[in-house]
């Protein structure tokens, strides 16, 4: 399994970790993805899905109807 938000898309990225010398070495920065279960009221039942941290906010400040309806996605 990726972790990728269903919602924003957002993913894992590359990085690199410089030590004091300044040498470089590639690591991963891991994106803040949890797996929630939320209440759809226009669907009427209980929807999981793999959510953002970034993603959860937008939810909460604006509602699920009206960001899905808003980016145009489909649970």
């Amino acid at each position: 399994m990726s972790r990728r938000c269903q919602l924003t898309g957002k993913s894992n990225a590359s990085a690199n970790t410089v030590s004091h010398s300044h040498r470089r070495a590639k690591r991963l920065q891991k994106a803040n993805v949890f797996n929630k279960r939320i209440f759809v009221p226009s669907k009427g039942q209980w929807v999981t899905i793999k959510l953002s941290t970034h993603a959860m906010r937008i939810i909460d400040k604006v509602g699920i109807d009206r960001y899905l309806a808003k980016e145009g996605i489909r649970l």
